[in-house]
């Protein structure tokens, strides 16, 4: 049902590879202002490929890509192999190491209505814009985009465990996580890691934007080949893959911003708020993020003068009006964007995706700080969203808002890169691949 291929990935060379530190970036949707210039000073960081600069950026990624290529900067692997990517991490508060293992590879890019690959949220259409034309002018998947297959009896983890002893490279990347890739390039356990992957659904956990961008392009080259088989290197898409039935699985909160709202009054917020809320004011919002903490369809709310913890009152569930199953209506999110987005502010649900009226800020912190110093009229501090609430989405057919989940830790750019052209796709013809 999946298919998956090893991938003749592009690598830094050796003499380059030596500081894989200094040619890493985070992923472009995750990356600060102040980290992306520091890293666009590195000449040869991955940056430059993933989040090109410029007023032609696409352009100018793909000059830049083919004077690596041509100077030796990158050179591409010859046996194709399935890379194995371990992140360790440990989260605020607690000593335990954490250790989210996975492997990175070619997926058919299957249409959404294909089944296969499912989605759990929603998109911002500018951002899978800017994706495509970056994809068509390189040819290039810089990163990988994060998926999660389900295999309770954990088959493919002691392949995993055994080569990550010998890694590529080993480094530590931005977010103080320990980033280590290793290679498998034996043939025969590359096909167990294909016929493990074969039969399942995958979850798109992380990425939704430059799975998209793949689509539009497998599409669009796809119309325009009229010798088209459905092996060619754009039917397919670079993907990290990790086990659902795993521990090391971390979903951490995205927050809610609000801004740009005309004749704001918190007054007049808390006041509608009541309605379908039981509202307690705090001295101050400090500690809201824990207050809610396991408490369903409770939000912390960030006020310039107010700190509030609001729960939904249980019979006001049944007042929402958008068309989804009662197990979507009944999700933390979407009491937020029906009861506060749409209800309060009057941002229907269909002009949520494209309003410059909501940001997102993963940072508790930064949230406080941006409504004191007036940067946001009004935070809602959000939970934490489960793996079992995003299986029962997919399973339903439908999407959480945008933004839903954060994956927690983010995977990087620049270990390798993975090229759909044609001449550089296909393996060597001896390979059975």
């Amino acid at each position: 049902m999946a298919e998956i291929k090893p991938i003749r990935a592009w690598r830094y060379n050796s003499s380059l590879a030596n500081k894989i530190e200094e040619l890493t970036a985070p992923l472009f949707d995750v990356v600060s202002d102040k980290q992306r210039q520091k890293l666009y000073e590195s000449p040869y960081n991955s940056i430059h490929l993933s989040v090109p600069q410029g007023s032609n950026p696409a352009a100018k990624a793909k000059q830049l890509l083919d004077s690596w290529k041509r100077n030796g900067i990158l050179e591409q692997d010859v046996i194709p192999g399935i890379y194995v990517y371990y992140q360790y991490f440990k989260l605020a508060g607690s000593p335990k190491e954490y250790c989210r293992k996975g492997f990175v590879c070619h997926i058919r890019a299957y249409d959404w209505k294909e089944n296969v690959i499912l989605r759990h949220e929603n998109t911002i259409p500018k951002s899978v814009n800017d994706r495509i034309e970056l994809l068509e002018q390189t040819e290039l998947h810089a990163s990988p985009t994060h998926g999660l297959y389900t295999d309770p009896n954990f088959e493919l983890e002691k392949y995993m465990d055994e080569v990550i002893q010998t890694p590529l490279y080993e480094t530590e990347d931005y977010q103080g996580v320990r980033d280590v890739l290793a290679v498998i390039q034996d043939a025969k356990i590359i096909q167990c890691f294909i016929d493990l992957i074969d039969p399942v659904k995958i979850i798109l956990a992380d990425g939704h934007h430059r799975y998209e961008s793949s689509l539009v392009l497998k599409e669009k080259y796809a119309t325009r080949n009229p010798n088209h088989t459905g092996k060619e290197g754009y039917n397919y898409h670079l993907m990290y893959l990790t086990n659902t039935e795993a521990g090391d699985l971390r979903i951490l909160p995205t927050h809610r911003l609000i801004h740009g709202i005309k004749n704001f009054s918190e007054k007049e917020v808390i006041k509608k708020l009541e309605i379908d809320f039981d509202v307690k004011v705090f001295e101050n919002a400090d500690t809201l993020n824990e207050i809610i903490m396991g408490k369903k369809w409770a939000f912390g709310i960030i006020l310039k003068n107010h700190s509030l913890k609001v729960r939904l009152k249980p019979a006001s569930i049944n007042k929402i009006t958008w068309h989804f199953p009662q197990e979507i209506k009944n999700l933390d999110l979407t009491v937020l964007h029906y009861f506060i987005i749409e209800k309060i502010f009057g941002i229907l649900g269909k002009d949520q995706r494209e309003s410059e009226k909501i940001s997102f800020e993963r940072n508790f912190s930064s949230c406080l700080e941006k409504v004191h110093q007036d940067e946001a009229q009004m935070a809602v501090i959000t939970q934490e969203v489960s793996i079992e609430e995003i299986k029962q989405v997919c399973a339903s057919g439908f999407t959480m808002p945008q933004k839903s989940t954060y994956f927690y830790p983010k995977v990087i750019s620049g270990f390798l890169f993975s090229s759909i052209n044609e001449s550089e796709f296909q393996s060597l013809p001896y390979s059975r691949f």
